[in-house]
């Protein structure tokens, strides 16, 4: 049985063809599990970054950014930085699509239009805010007062991710039936035979999929036997009482 699965990078072009009609490991794994979506989420010590949109041409993101599409990866998200991160109450910001978070409908409506509607809805159940204004949320730190982020497209959330994460980051598939990370970089086929290579990204990929498999037992273990994590805090209360007694 596979608990946990860290794939090496790919390169696009070269992979692309009638047997394997995708633009990437994430779109194929989503198919191969038979799950109906997941999230891109980048992980580092300091941030975590969804996306909406993965490798999709700018001049089609627009039409990608729909409320059904932003609901259903807060939802995952949401879960997952529950049950693979342990956050039991996360927060998640909301990035706007268009400059300036759209200025209240001045540039461009998808905000008015599909972003705010997409977050009150999911409010109901969820902790979001936003949209948010990508350049000034992450220039002023905005981002360090969030559990998640969720950007609309792949540079907005990346750019930002590449240059404010502490630490090597981490591809991390959430939505899977099973862990999946790779690492944060691509094929790098300019330093390939030259001894350049640093492995340390790659062996974080392998960490953090550890890290998120013994998580998720957790979390499952916890849903499966509420009792027992009742018991244990009853358990180390009564130690405490008695320590102080004695």
């Amino acid at each position: 049985h596979l608990h946990g699965l860290v794939t090496a990078p790919i390169h696009k072009k070269n992979i692309y063809g009638e047997d394997f009609k995708y633009s990437g490991h994430t779109p194929f794994f989503k198919d191969f599990f038979g799950v109906n979506d997941v999230v891109m989420l980048m992980v580092a010590e300091n941030m975590r970054v969804g996306l909406v949109t993965e490798h999709v041409p700018i001049a089609e993101v627009a039409k990608h950014i729909t409320k059904e599409n932003i609901i259903s990866k807060l939802k995952i998200m949401h879960a997952s930085l529950q049950k693979d991160f342990g956050i039991n109450k996360p927060r998640i910001a909301v990035l706007g699509l268009n400059p300036h978070a759209g200025d209240d409908g001045l540039v461009g409506n998808e905000e008015e239009a599909i972003i705010r509607p997409s977050i009150k809805e999911a409010k109901h159940n969820i902790m979001v805010f936003g949209p948010y204004s990508a350049d000034a949320f992450f220039a002023r730190g905005q981002y360090e007062s969030f559990d998640g982020v969720l950007a609309m497209y792949h540079d907005q959330g990346l750019i930002p991710f590449k240059s404010l994460a502490l630490g090597e980051g981490t591809n991390f598939t959430a939505g899977l039936p099973v862990v999946r990370t790779s690492p944060d970089h691509g094929t790098a086929f300019d330093i390939a035979g030259k001894d350049k290579a640093d492995a340390t990204s790659f062996l974080t990929a392998i960490y953090e999929a550890i890290d998120i498999y013994r998580r998720r037992m957790g979390f499952a273990e916890a849903r499966q036997n509420p009792l027992k994590k009742i018991s244990a805090r009853m358990l180390a209360n009564a130690v405490d009482e008695r320590l102080d007694e004695g």
